[in-house]
This record gives C-alpha cells, sequence and structure tokens, in this order.
C-alpha cells in the first residue's frame, strides 16, 4: 500500500481583482506611512520621529547622526532654525509641542560625532563655489557630502572671517562650532580672492559652478530667482535666494541635488520626487491624552524626559483593534497589494491563502479607520475571485459549507403555523441558534406563535452566510433563491430573525420586510417568563449587527429592562471586534480565532452578554460566562458549548421534535444495530479535528462489511479506516458487548491505493 497525495493541474481561469487605478485608489487610504507631523513641516525631511524616540532613550550619537543626515552644518542650523516642526508638533492641541530646537542641541552638546570616513573615493566631476553667504555656505557643504571636489573662492582670509561674514547675528560660540564643522568637509579655500575676478578664468576648469546671490548678480544683473534656486546652463551657473538659515539650507539641498544632476547630462528638474514641507493625511488620536507641558532642557536627563513626551505620532487605530491585523503585522495598505499579488499575478502557489481565509470579514477596519479602510472587502472579493478563477482549495472551507448543505437539508424545515395556510410572519432563527440552544428557539417560536396575529410560520437553516464568506458566489445566490421559493409557498411573509448576521444576509432577498426578534420583543412586550436579572454585565455586540444603530440601541433597552447592567467597554458598538466565528475564521485559521475571541473578552472580566449564539458559543470555549439575551428572556439556558457533532444532532432533533409535536408528523428513525461510545480523549480530538460522529459511524459501517482494520500490538486497539467524499477518516477502537468504543480518530485529505 502507498499514499498519494493528489496534485493539482494548475489550470486557472483568468480575472484582474481590481483594476491599477482602483488599488492604487484603496492603497491610498491606508496613512499609515504618512510622514508625522512635525516631519512633514521640515523642509530639510528631518525624522523628528525618530531622533526623539533616541533622545528619549539617551542614544545622544544616535540622535546626532539622524540630525546630521539632513545638514552639513548641525550647529548652524540647530541655531537659526525657524523650527517649524515645533508649530506642527501634534502635542500643540493637548498643551505645549516638543522643544525639538533645544533637543536638537542637547545631541549636538551631549552626543559624539560620527568619525570623518577616510579614503572615499571622489566623483570626477569638480565644482566651484563663488562668494560667500549661507546659501553658498550649505551648498558647498552638500556638494562635498556628496563627494565632489569642491573648491570655495572667497574674500575671507580664514574660517572665522568666512563664518562671520555668512553667520552675522549668531553668537559667536555657534559661529565658532560652525566653523568646525567646515573644518570637517573636504573643502579645498581660495582665500583672499575676488570671487568675481576669479570666476571667468575658474569657470572653465570647473564642471560645476555655484555662486552666492549678490555676486551672480552683479555678474548677470537683473538675473530672476524663481522657487530659492535658478540652474542657469547658459552660464554654467547655479545660485539661490532665500531668507533665514533654514532656508538656506532647503535651497542648498535642492541645488546640490540639481547640481549632481547636471553632472550626469540629467534634466534637473526630472524625478525629484517631493521637495519641501508637506501636507499630511496622517491621523493620531490624541484622544483621552493628558495636557501636556514642556520640560526645560538642562541636561542629559531633562532632555531624555522632554524627548519621552514625543508620542510618536502615527496611525494605528485598525491595527489596535483587530486582531486579524495585529497577528500578520500588516497594515491593510500592505496587506492589500500583497492580496492583489497573490490573487491577480502569482501562478503558482498561493502564499496569501491564510490571509485571505483568516479574515473575519467583519468590517470592524472600515470603522476603526479614519479613511474607512475595509480590509474585510477586498478578503471577501479576493475569496470570490479566486474560487472563480479555480485558484482557492475547496478544504479550508469545506467542512463549513457541509455542515451549512446539512442544516438546508436534513435539518431543513419550513412550516406555516398549525391551523394557518399563509402567515404574516415567518420565524427565521438561524442555524447557530437551533445549533447551541434548540430549547430557546422553541419557547421563542411558541412565544411569538401565542402573541402575534396572523400566523408565525418557522423556517430552520442557514441563511447562506456561510457559503457568501467563502467567496461561493454561485452557491450563495442558489441558497437565497432557495430561500425565496419558501417564502413564496408561504405568501411571502415578514421574517423575524433571531441573528443580526442572517438580518444581513437576507436583505438580499428584495421582498420580505426583515425585523429583529428584538423589535417584536419590544413592541408587544417581553413573556410572562422573562425574569427580573439584576446583573452586571459585558454587553458584546454582534459584527453582524455593525451600522445597525436601530438593532444596538434595541438590545440595550431589553437588558435594561430585565434589571441588567452594562458596563462600558472598549470597542463597542459599531467598534466591535468579531468573536471568531464571522468569516469562517474558526475553520480556517484557529490561532487567529482564538485571537479574535481574546480581544473580544479582554476588553472586561464580567460574564458577557451577547445576542449572536455564535458569539456567545465562542466565549464560553474560552472559559468566560456567557449568555445570549434570548436565554434571560425565555429563561431556557443553552448547553455550555456544545461539540460539533452535538450541533448537528441538535437541529436535527429540534426538528424532528416540532413535526411531531407542532405538525403532528411522525419521523422515521432508523437502528444502525450497534452501538459507538467515545472516549473523553476522543471527544475532544474529534471535534478540534472537525470529524463527526456521523463520519465515525459510516467508518465503522464500512468496517462491519469489509472486515478490513489494523492491529495495534502495543495498545491492542484495531484501526480501520474510510474514505467519505474528499477526506479519508482513520478510527482507532475497541470492541464492545454492543459495539466499538472509540479511543482516536483523525483524517486527511490524501488518497491511499492498494499495489
Amino acid at each position: 500500500m502507498f499514499i498519494k497525495e493528489r496534485s493539482s493541474t494548475r489550470v486557472y481561469r483568468q480575472k484582474q481583482l481590481f483594476e491599477k487605478k482602483e488599488l492604487e485608489a484603496r492603497e491610498s487610504l491606508c496613512v499609515h506611512e504618512q510622514p508625522a507631523y512635525c516631519n512633514a513641516a521640515c523642509p530639510l525631511k528631518l525624522d523628528s520621529k525618530a531622533m526623539m524616540a533616541a533622545l528619549a532613550s539617551g542614544e545622544f550619537s544616535k540622535a546626532l547622526q539622524l540630525y546630521e543626515k539632513i545638514t552639513p552644518f548641525p550647529h548652524l542650523l540647530s541655531a537659526g532654525c525657524e523650527a517649524p516642526c515645533e508649530k506642527n508638533c501634534r502635542l500643540s492641541s493637548l498643551g505645549e509641542g516638543i522643544s525639538i530646537r533645544e533637543l536638537e542641541a542637547a545631541a549636538l552638546r551631549y552626543g559624539e560625532r560620527a568619525k570623518k570616513r577616510g579614503l572615499l573615493r571622489k566623483k570626477n566631476k569638480t565644482a566651484a563655489v563663488f562668494g560667500a553667504d549661507l546659501f553658498s555656505l550649505f551648498l558647498a557643504g552638500e556638494l562635498a557630502k556628496k563627494m565632489y571636489p569642491v573648491t570655495m573662492f572667497c574674500t575671507e582670509k580664514d574660517y572665522a572671517e568666512l563664518l562671520a561674514a555668512c553667520a552675522d547675528g549668531l553668537p559667536k560660540a555657534v559661529q565658532e562650532a560652525a566653523a568646525e564643522d567646515l573644518k570637517r568637509l573636504d573643502i579645498q579655500f581660495c582665500w583672499n580672492t575676488d570671487p568675481l575676478s576669479a570666476y571667468a578664468e575658474a569657470a572653465k576648469r570647473y564642471d560645476l559652478c555655484c555662486a552666492s546671490y549678490a555676486l551672480a548678480d552683479r555678474m548677470y544683473p537683473g538675473l530672476a530667482v524663481e522657487d530659492s534656486i535658478m540652474v542657469c546652463r547658459e552660464q554654467n551657473l547655479i545660485t539661490g535666494k532665500t531668507e533665514g538659515i533654514l532656508g538656506a539650507a532647503f535651497a542648498a539641498k535642492k541645488a546640490a541635488l540639481s547640481a549632481d544632476r547636471l553632472a550626469q547630462n540629467l534634466d534637473p528638474s526630472n524625478t525629484r520626487g517631493e521637495e519641501g514641507s508637506v501636507e499630511t493625511r496622517l491621523f493620531t488620536n490624541t484622544e483621552g491624552m493628558p495636557h501636556s507641558l514642556r520640560i526645560p532642557v538642562t541636561d542629559k536627563e531633562s532632555a531624555m524626559a522632554e524627548a519621552g513626551r514625543c508620542i510618536q505620532c502615527s496611525c494605528e487605530e485598525c491595527i489596535k483593534g483587530c486582531a486579524y491585523l495585529q497577528h500578520y503585522q500588516k497594515f491593510p495598505r500592505i496587506l492589500t497589494r500583497e492580496i492583489y499579488n497573490n490573487v491577480s499575478i502569482i501562478m503558482g502557489d498561493h502564499m496569501m491563502n491564510k490571509p485571505i481565509n483568516a479574515c473575519s470579514l467583519c468590517g470592524q477596519c472600515s470603522v476603526l479607520c479614519p479613511n474607512g479602510y475595509n480590509m474585510a472587502e477586498i478578503c471577501h472579493l479576493a475569496r470570490q475571485n479566486m474560487v472563480y478563477t479555480g485558484k482557492m482549495s475547496l478544504a479550508p472551507h469545506e467542512f463549513a459549507l457541509m455542515d451549512m448543505l446539512f442544516s438546508n437539508e436534513d435539518a431543513f424545515l419550513c412550516r406555516p403555523q398549525p391551523g394557518c395556510k399563509n402567515c404574516k410572519y415567518v420565524f427565521f432563527p438561524g442555524c447557530q441558534a437551533t445549533a447551541i440552544a434548540p430549547a430557546t428557539v422553541r419557547a421563542a417560536y411558541l412565544d411569538l406563535c401565542s402573541r402575534l396575529e396572523g400566523g408565525v410560520a418557522l423556517m430552520l437553516g442557514c441563511c447562506g452566510a456561510i457559503c457568501n464568506w467563502a467567496g461561493r458566489e454561485e452557491m450563495f445566490n442558489n441558497t437565497i433563491n432557495v430561500l425565496s421559493s419558501h417564502l413564496d409557498e408561504l405568501g411571502r411573509p415578514e421574517i423575524i430573525v433571531g441573528c443580526p448576521s442572517c438580518r444581513k444576509t437576507l436583505s438580499a432577498l428584495k421582498e420580505p420586510k426583515i425585523l429583529g426578534i428584538w423589535e417584536i420583543l419590544e413592541r408587544i412586550g417581553l413573556p410572562e417568563q422573562a425574569k427580573y436579572s439584576p446583573k452586571s454585565l459585558a454587553l458584546h455586540d454582534s459584527c453582524g449587527a455593525r451600522g445597525d444603530h436601530a438593532t444596538q440601541a434595541s438590545i440595550r433597552r431589553i437588558a435594561a429592562s430585565l434589571g441588567c447592567t452594562l458596563a462600558d467597554t472598549e470597542y463597542t458598538g459599531d467598534k466591535s471586534p468579531c468573536c471568531g466565528y464571522g468569516g469562517l475564521t474558526q475553520f480556517t485559521e484557529r490561532e487567529v480565532a482564538k485571537k479574535m475571541t481574546e480581544k473580544c473578552l479582554e476588553r472586561s472580566p464580567l460574564p458577557y452578554l451577547t445576542y449572536c449564539m455564535a458569539c456567545r458559543d465562542r466565549f464560553t470555549r474560552e472559559g468566560r460566562e456567557s449568555m445570549h439575551l434570548l436565554e434571560l428572556i425565555y429563561g431556557v439556558p443553552a448547553e455550555q458549548h456544545p461539540d460539533i457533532s452535538a450541533k448537528r444532532y441538535n437541529r436535527l432533533s429540534l426538528k424532528n421534535e416540532l413535526l411531531k409535536e407542532l405538525w403532528e408528523e411522525e419521523v422515521e428513525t432508523v437502528d444502525p444495530g450497534f452501538s459507538i461510545t467515545y472516549t473523553a480523549e476522543a471527544e475532544k480530538l474529534m471535534d478540534e479535528r472537525m470529524i463527526l460522529k456521523s463520519d465515525v459511524f459510516q467508518v465503522l459501517q464500512s468496517l462491519r462489511e469489509s472486515g478490513e482494520a489494523i492491529l495495534d500490538g502495543e495498545t491492542n486497539l484495531r484501526m480501520t479506516r474510510a474514505r467519505l467524499g474528499n477526506v479519508t477518516f482513520w478510527v482507532k477502537y475497541s470492541e464492545t458487548e454492543s459495539g466499538y468504543l472509540v479511543h482516536r480518530a483523525y483524517s486527511h485529505r490524501m488518497m491511499i491505493q492498494k499495489r
């Protein structure tokens, strides 16, 4: 016997997920990578946020290196910068912005300068700078940083006189420190030289010629300089007219880029990127942050404390609230691009299938994001696309889809209220309610029948959310059409749903009015068995009710009428996270689903009140006391957390019991002729591995027909197998007087063939 794994044909249909324009429009909604407010305001692109982080941790040398990246003369810039970054600091709205200029000075004071690099290869082209002002000084420094051999022609006799001429008005100590900065740069000087007379001869020997504006105006009277700098090809001249130290530093940086492009025979106006200050679209939530005042910077400790006030502006609203994004550690823009490539470009293994299938499709991200980025919609469209093109394996969703078919076939029921031909209403409790709390569903239906005029039909089944989440559009449309035909048979009654997700999914039906059972109970009053229950509870809003403010409000009013005190929790209402059931996450990525459940429960230590049976089931499975509002209303507690086999049994049993009790229809039962019992370990493993007791029954039935089994000599247990559909199931058992005791079970999707 050998094991053979089915191979993929890799034959796909093609369907583009998005046009490029739409992809870019979606990506642009994510502002996580937008610059911080201080960074955006700085024309030199100082990464103030990173600098504050370094200073806060006492890394003064690292902070100084960040500062030196933007200018060859950090002392000049620090002393005379107009500091637009401070004016735009986000903390200004909460008091006083960070003292960035003082912290720049602290970095210079306490940080160690990087050692001068030796034996670096110089560029072949040469540059000359004529005249002395702030612009020409900064430009000489910028060109030297770009490894151009630079010669400066000036009338001054030494460094001190040059700095005094360029930085007049700044303290002597700053001028002296700037002179030291200048000495660190590899620049040759022609002191005591008239730049004007030297220009005519020197310009012929240099590839790049740069001049102060005053000198350029003397050489070419009436020279017009626009946008801070001018590149004059005819005269082979680069000059600039600026105001202030920051303006000079920025103009010099722009001019150095132009000079560099000229030296390479490129158009200096092309591909320059965003220069200067920019408008940022970053959103940083400061809600709840305390009033913040500056800390005077007098020493290292105070500098660290002042830098520590920085809130490190970023937009993380979606990832803070979403366990899915936290798990993959990727922001929506990045995920979208990777999903797009996975769906539309990659023709081999699709590495992003797991992230695509792990999203609960709850839409919380679209509410948390200031721009409404909807990652759920993207993942859902990707699933639909990959199902259509044959790139999405059935395996991740197969169990859930088969479970839905069970609900809509074996466990399906559609009947008018006994004694009625056509009904005004039909009660549609949803597949999870019938699976988890059949007694509550029964009580609710009988109550509605007794108190609503016009008759209440009953429809037990799945709304189609399962196949919709799986991206199987054809199956979903067929489900909606079948449900619609059953509604036709009932006379198109108004639908009373017991599940918010059913309400949202059944909106695909155009005609019938869809009501929540909460609306009906508020209108007709709570039943007699509803008891006043003064409890403090944490309310979890179903993600299916996102945007349904009427349902959210109704739930709260009913809970209050029952005496419940609902605690305030983070991420409530429309911001509520998914429990991990939505989008079939618990079937495809259990680790992510577990994190989603934990994310819901971390909001409060109190017992949880829900109005979605799937949420209630997820919470009880994690050991948290949880109750569904209908359980309180009808006084019928559900099972704590039935396993997957019990859920199917509950659906089928409810159908059969109601058929017999209300419609007096007998249901045939089949005696298998043998009994099957399970060890506690086997039941636990089967639930985890999504193996039904009905699967085990079929395997053992096959055993009785074939007699094929393997004996484990160590445990004296037997093992048998059978392939059911796409899956091979293995059962380890021992025989009992009346049948079998199952010890373990597992399954796989490989074919087993005999030689």
